[in-house]
């Protein structure tokens, strides 16, 4: 039961709180006074659109940014409610309430809002969930829903159950299960050409990567050193030559080779380490490098001996480099990735030829899971059908009290493909006047009608929940008069037995069964004396609680009359006393 509501900078709202009861709560007012304005801040409350347009502008010409609009709406605990928060770890408040509250607010950057409930942040989706559970908002436009057969299919699946949800989830899964093979299949035959060219590719590509033997990413640089090595033997031959002379052995006398100059050295600071051993760390470093040299000119004397032309062998160099160059040209910028590109191809050839299955193997597989959605459906159509039948029957026991004693009321069930939402295509048939026969809701109900129908079906299905809540309705009455709103204010005071109602309506024969009655007035302030850059006057909305019955008459009467005349003031205590009476009459029924 929603028990507060406070409402600060939101649309032409600056700031409002209403304190609520149960039983049947009424808002009247002029059109346009604002009724709407303030479900619409509930609705914010608990998940609903935000837009820039809901926050509050400042009081100058056209500008609101940095406002804040805030609306928090505080709900009595129940024992659902409770374990949901539990569930979701958030803390309970001592007094037994759950306070969701939305903040809005409006900068340079655009709008933000922040959904919070008992002050902990909760995402779009956790609200939308929560909201199930505390509130149900029936506006005028739901009238205009219930003609779409879609619409009304979702309706009969919500009044079945859990069982019907639950087996139409099954029958979502199974359709899921089916649309994979299926897609599975059609893919397989649309696409066989272009698999079979595919496969071509890639065998012709792996075996042009297969037949160049390609093992090791550095072969390419290791063949051109090689390459390199055998184009220049010659050169190198002489060179080694005048190393080994340079290093080892010169026979021009006046040009001595390193390894002489070195021995020549060696002999000197042996003597002179004879007459100052400090030098003999010298004499170890010209010993070692004389080894050194040594074993350098015997090494590039073997080179240069070991050098032989090979052109057969540069030829068969040459030749692989241009194959791996060619390689590098179309499959790699390095023969590593050429390497890479070649595994890659491999994987994808093993993949179209290892899972690959005859058009006839995934037929037999589409057509058995075809017969399991098939299975699913039918079970959710006799579901389906139950639930219609008991639809029918409680429908029209609702409607009888609302001045439709003859109704017909057929919920109709035609086959269809089956889909994920099942095999059946739902339309209500309706029929308001004795002696006609039924024809779809969409084609034959009246203004009047659909919103009798629409609170109807309401009742139907807040009697199948366990737990209360605050229904809201955004003048149900809409098109109706006379005994039709008589028998609509007694509907509402029912449900409002069980669940608390929030009504907006401009029935004064509704409102005169309220439980508890608030006035919605919009007015214009007038600011004074202007200041530049500011607007002079000012639109709120501000709202009454008609405590005193007086007051509840005098509003009762506007509403009958439209002022405060005699007449409809004696009407008014007469709607007063009747609707007391009516309420006497339907609590001991």
């Amino acid at each position: 039961m929603l028990c507060f509501l406070r409402i600060e900078n939101f649309a032409l709202i600056d700031r409002l709180e209403l304190e609520l009861q149960t039983g049947l709560m009424v808002l009247t007012g002029e059109t346009g006074a604002g009724k709407s304005i303030i479900l619409d801040a509930l609705d914010l409350a608990l998940g609903g659109k935000a837009t820039a347009r809901m926050v509050r502008a400042k009081n100058t010409q056209g500008d609101s940014q940095g406002e804040r609009a805030f609306i928090e709406a505080t709900f009595l605990l129940t024992p659902g409610v409770k374990e949901w928060l539990q569930a979701q770890e958030i803390d309970l408040l001592e007094d037994e309430t759950v306070v969701c509250s939305r903040e809005l607010s409006l900068n340079r950057t655009g709008l933000r809002s922040r959904s919070r409930v008992n002050g902990v942040i909760l995402t779009q989706g956790l609200m939308v969930a929560l909201r199930e559970q505390l509130l149900e908002i029936t506006a005028q436009g739901q009238t205009v829903e219930l003609l779409i057969p879609e619409r009304q299919r979702i309706l009969l699946d919500s009044y079945g159950g859990a069982q019907l949800q639950q087996q139409r989830q099954k029958v979502a899964t199974a359709h899921q299960i089916y649309f994979k093979a299926k897609h599975l299949l059609e893919n397989r035959r649309t696409s066989e050409q272009e698999r079979l060219q595919r496969l071509d590719l890639l065998q012709y590509q792996l075996r042009e990567l297969n037949e160049a033997n390609l093992s090791d990413p550095e072969e390419l640089e290791q063949l051109q050193q090689e390459g390199d090595r055998l184009s220049h033997v010659v050169e190198l031959q002489q060179l080694s030559y005048q190393t080994h002379r340079i290093l080892y052995q010169n026979d021009d006398p006046e040009t001595p080779a390193v390894a002489d100059l070195l021995g020549d050295a060696e002999s000197l600071l042996q003597e002179m380490v004879g007459y100052d051993p400090q030098l003999g760390g010298i004499l170890e470093m010209v010993r070692n490098a004389l080894t050194e040299v040594v074993e350098a000119g015997h090494q590039i004397s073997a080179y240069g001996s070991d050098l032989e032309a090979d052109p057969e062998q540069l030829t068969q160099i040459a030749e692989r480099i241009r194959t791996l160059k060619q390689i590098c040209r179309k499959y790699g910028a390095t023969l590593g990735e050429a390497i890479a590109h070649r595994d890659k191809l491999q994987g994808e050839l093993d993949a179209l030829t290892a899972t690959d299955q005859s058009i006839e193997a995934l037929e037999r597989d589409c057509a058995v899971k075809y017969q399991e959605l098939e299975v699913q459906c039918q079970e959710l159509t006799q579901l389906r059908q139950k639930a219609a039948q008991k639809l029918e029957k409680q429908l029209v026991k609702e409607l009888k009290p609302l001045a439709m004693a003859k109704v017909i009321f057929e919920c109709r069930l035609s086959p269809t493909p089956p889909t994920a939402v099942g095999s059946d295509q739902v339309i209500f048939y309706f029929s308001p006047n004795p002696g006609e026969a039924a024809q779809p809701l969409a084609e034959i109900a009246s203004g009047g009608e659909m919103s009798r129908f629409l609170l109807a079906l309401k009742s139907c299905f807040t009697q199948q929940q366990s737990t209360p809540k605050t229904l809201v309705f955004d003048e149900i009455d809409a098109g109706v008069s006379g005994k039709v709103a008589q028998a609509i204010a007694a509907k509402l005071h029912q449900l409002s037995q069980h669940h608390q109602v929030l009504c907006v309506t401009h029935q004064p024969l509704i409102a005169a069964m309220a439980d508890g009655h608030f006035r919605v007035t919009k007015q214009v302030q007038s600011k004074g004396k202007k200041v530049k850059g500011e607007a002079g006057d000012r639109t709120i909305v501000s709202v009454e609680s008609l405590q005193h019955p007086h007051t509840r008459r005098d509003e009762l009467a506007q509403l009958t009359g439209g002022h405060a005349a005699e007449e409809a003031i004696s009407f008014a205590e007469s709607l007063l006393t009747q609707a007391q009476s009516l309420k006497e009459t339907l609590k001991s029924s």
